[in-house]
């Protein structure tokens, strides 16, 4: 098992199965949101999660257990199938529904009141993000590695890997910005341009919008991407069956043969064109050199805009 990290919320992770529909996020598994961030839709999970300041601008439906820690604020309804936690000076814009029980803050506000079906009790509790993130830390600061990973791992355990959203992330419709790397999972299905310090995207998603990050763009096999992919410092990566329906940017560019890519292909320093996956397409900055089985471009400037479909593969080649 990988060691933790100090804080679990460094990265975006948006697992394996994630779609945005109708301008919700719908996952199977869990919704964490670090603190002060903004999600500008709804979301349906297992257990939301929210740090301090978090808003959502749509509604939360959360199978299992809803926490939202102090001052945070959803626009529309708040549904929870077991309980929730709500800190002092929520303030939720629709009705509460809770299946379960109650713990609830002062100076919450409901526009619409509330129901609970079990115990409601009148208090300002701790939400289970804020003390699980202490404890780790804790545990790591001292040297209670070994205790640290079993924290962990109870909580890697589940079978659905959590949507992470990181503290001061702005994610919407529109765009998904982080300061952290980011990585998409397989399958997945999302709205709005990606930015991130780096960014890994993994096989068969359908992503209408550009990507952009400062080290490095890996998009896996089968993905689907409308709009630019660009990177200011790193390499872009292009599996294979993937198509790209805009331009390729970066220090280093690699592009399976069998990629589609729609647009311009800029290299300032090398273009590679790979006819086996030889290159991780789940994680970016993939050392590639020495691969048997490449078209290695000139070193320098490179740049193509003569045809819509560069030299990679022209759409319908294989009719």
């Amino acid at each position: 098992m990988p060691t933790p990290r100090s804080n679990p919320l460094d990265e975006l992770v948006v697992p394996d199965g994630t779609h945005v529909e109708e301008h919700d996020l719908v996952t199977d598994g869990d919704v964490i949101v670090g603190s002060q961030s903004t999600v500008g839709f709804g979301v349906r999970g297992q257990n939301v999660i929210a740090g301090e300041r978090a808003s959502f601008g749509g509604h939360i439906e959360a199978e299992g257990d809803c926490r939202l820690d102090m001052w945070c604020s959803v626009t529309d309804n708040v549904l929870v199938g077991e309980d929730a936690y709500i800190g002092e000076r929520v303030e939720i814009g629709g009705e509460l529904r809770v299946a379960g029980d109650l713990d609830i803050g002062d100076e919450v506000e409901i526009e619409e009141g509330f129901d609970a079906n079990g115990w409601i009790v009148i208090r300002n509790p701790m939400p289970t993000i804020v003390y699980l993130f202490v404890y780790l830390s804790h545990l790591l600061r001292v040297g209670e590695r070994e205790a640290a990973e079993e924290l962990a791992a109870t909580f890697a355990a589940e079978s659905v890997e959590p949507v992470l959203i990181p503290r001061n992330a702005r994610v919407s419709d529109d765009a998904w910005e982080v300061s952290t790397p980011a990585r998409i999972g397989d399958d997945c299905r999302l709205h709005g341009n990606l930015r991130a310090a780096s960014l890994s995207v993994g096989r068969d998603n359908e992503i209408f919008g550009s990507l952009r990050a400062v080290d490095g763009v890996t998009v896996g096999a089968n993905t689907q991407v409308t709009g630019n992919v660009t990177t200011r410092e790193g390499t872009v990566r292009i599996g294979p069956g993937a198509v790209v329906r805009g331009d390729l940017s970066g220090e280093y560019v690699e592009v399976h043969q069998d990629a589609t890519v729609e647009g311009a292909i800029r290299a300032s320093e090398e273009t590679t064109m790979v006819s086996t996956p030889v290159f991780d397409d789940r994680s970016a900055g993939t050392d590639t050199t020495n691969e048997p089985t490449e078209d290695r471009a000139e070193s320098g400037s490179v740049e193509s805009e003569q045809s819509p479909t560069p030299a990679i593969r022209p759409r319908g080649s294989e009719d």
